[in-house]
């Protein structure tokens, strides 16, 4: 009995080591909405840097790209720098989504698409 009470205790802890794990690499998302630069059009960074913004019920929230392979070829080749908050560009991401320091990051996993 006592060695049955070990392992289920040793399990509990792995299963919530194992939970606490899967949070922090975040949650993966598929998001759509007006990508424009931080630096160029929100002015709020120093560097240019991916942000989309989501428009839910009245709601806006920024997401900002982790730079990574399809950070730079969506910001150059979708046009995303030159857009501004007027004319941003329509996009679809798919990535992992963590909140740091107040702010949505997601991290791309795949190619980052014109949407419409």
């Amino acid at each position: 009995m006592r060695k049955l009470l070990t392992l289920v205790a040793c399990g509990v802890l792995f299963a919530g080591v194992s939970a606490l794990k899967a949070a922090d690499e975040g949650k993966k998302v598929t998001i759509t909405g007006d990508a424009v630069c931080a630096k160029c059009a929100l002015k709020e960074a120093k560097t240019c840097q991916n942000v989309v913004m989501v428009t839910k019920d009245g709601k806006t929230t920024n997401y900002y790209l982790e730079k990574n392979d399809f950070f730079k070829d969506a910001h150059q080749g979708l046009g995303i720098c030159q857009a501004s908050k007027d004319d941003p560009i329509k996009v679809k991401v798919t990535g992992t989504v963590v909140e740091k320091d107040g702010k949505h990051i997601l991290t791309p996993t795949a190619k980052i698409t014109a949407a419409e």
